[in-house]
């Protein structure tokens, strides 16, 4: 439990700065008590809070206090512990979706409008972050695929904040936004509670046979059951009987099947390597433009260099590796390629440019990650079948040369 770890971390040193002795002992003796369990971990903060009521480090209780509370699934301390520490922090997006969440399932008009802040500064947070660049390593694709998860989870908790609130229309409005930036079964069910709210129950089966047949890893058998029963209640309501319930289900499956068909096609365009399984497979952006398909180099020898601007060691194996690049100088069955693991691309050009580098770079566009790529240098040898034949994590300065070489010659007859 990482919330646990970064709250020992914080009673152990910062609170020993910051409160008496007493206090920080009681801390100490109370966490060793609790253990791992949330509930225990509860308990010892409360009754230390109980006990030390004026701690300077209250926050940093509270937000321990929130983050067990999200763990043990106990909505009154969420909002007990959350609503303060969303005072002090409100751009916690964890934290805010848990707090709104809860709210809504309190219920009441109170609480759906303060849910429904809430989850509108969600959205905007969210739409912030996907305005952005993709953090690290994470592609384009699973970029906009986790903003779009975001965006669907703010839209989602206005639309059941709306219905909370005692806004059906509204609510049915949001939920279908929800469901279109994200198909989601929570938000097919919203919008069939919304429909049920006023009066469109026909419309409410199609909404719920979307959350029966929908793909989602939140989609429980139980949440299926669920549906499947309020289907058949709804259909015998209007018709007296379950006949032609089959039919909705089978279009239900034809359009949800449909939607994440066109949803993979667009994130395929964004990302090209999404399902790549092997080497050849990826596709590699140039430096200075344009694209290299690895698969039109099946039946050559590929040499990969996996380099960054930050990196000294690579900077004293390069004319090593240029040595190399030499030896094999017309020979088309050798194929090198500079590959950049640089998260920040935009410092790339400025290198090679100030270091008279080969302008003949690619970016490592989720290789690195397939590959397994952990330190860098890192050379790896390719063979004309596609399978990796050597890999060098380092480079020996005094043998580089010569390895490298004698590793190419032997896949060369592979």
């Amino acid at each position: 439990m990482r919330w646990l770890a970064v709250l020992l971390v914080a009673t152990g040193t910062v609170l020993a700065q910051d409160v008496g002795d007493a206090e920080r002992q009681a801390l100490s003796a109370a966490l060793q008590d609790a253990g791992a369990s949330p509930v225990d971990f509860i308990r010892a903060l409360e009754g230390h809070i109980e006990k030390y009521p004026e701690t300077s480090r209250r926050a940093e209780l509270e937000r321990g206090l929130v983050k067990a509370a999200m763990e043990a699934d106990d909505d009154g301390r969420i909002l007990r512990y959350g609503l303060p520490v969303l005072e002090r922090e409100p751009d916690d997006l964890q934290v805010l979706d848990r707090v709104t969440r809860a709210l809504v399932t309190a219920g009441g008009e109170e609480n759906g409008r303060k849910a429904l802040d809430f989850a509108r500064r969600y959205e905007t947070l969210v739409r912030d972050m996907q305005s952005q660049e993709p953090p690290g390593r994470t592609s384009p694709a699973e970029w906009r695929e986790q903003t779009d998860r975001g965006i669907a989870r703010a839209l989602v908790l206005q639309s059941r904040a709306s219905a909370a609130a005692g806004e059906p229309s509204k609510a049915l409005e949001l939920a279908g936004q929800s469901y279109t930036a994200y198909p989601t079964a929570e938000a097919a069910r919203a919008a069939a509670a919304s429909l049920i709210a006023l009066g469109r129950k026909q419309e409410a089966i199609a909404r719920l046979a979307d959350a029966f047949t929908l793909v989602d890893p939140r989609n429980t058998e139980e949440d299926r059951e669920t549906d499947r029963r309020r289907m058949g209640v709804l259909h015998r309501e209007l018709h007296g009987n379950e006949t032609g319930l089959g039919d909705i289900i089978l279009a239900a499956y034809d359009r949800t099947r449909a939607a994440e068909q066109e949803r993979r096609a667009a994130l395929d365009k964004l990302d090209p390597n999404r399902n790549a399984s092997n080497v050849l497979d990826f596709r590699l952006s140039a430096l200075q433009g344009g694209y290299l398909d690895l698969k039109s180099l099946r039946g050559k020898t590929v040499v990969f260099d996996f380099w960054a601007t930050w990196c000294g060691p690579c900077r004293v194996q390069h004319p090593l590796y240029e040595q190399v690049k030499q030896k094999f100088n017309g020979n088309g069955d050798v194929v090198f390629l500079s590959v950049s693991t640089d998260e920040d691309r935009s410092k790339v050009a400025p290198f090679v440019r100030e270091n008279n580098w080969s302008q003949s770079i690619y970016f490592e566009d989720g290789l690195a990650r397939s590959l397994s790529i952990r330190s860098i240098p890192t050379t790896i040898v390719v063979d004309r079948r596609g399978e990796i034949f050597s890999r060098m994590n380092g480079f020996l300065p005094d043998r580089f040369v010569d390895m490298l070489s004698e590793r190419i010659e032997e896949a060369l007859v592979q």
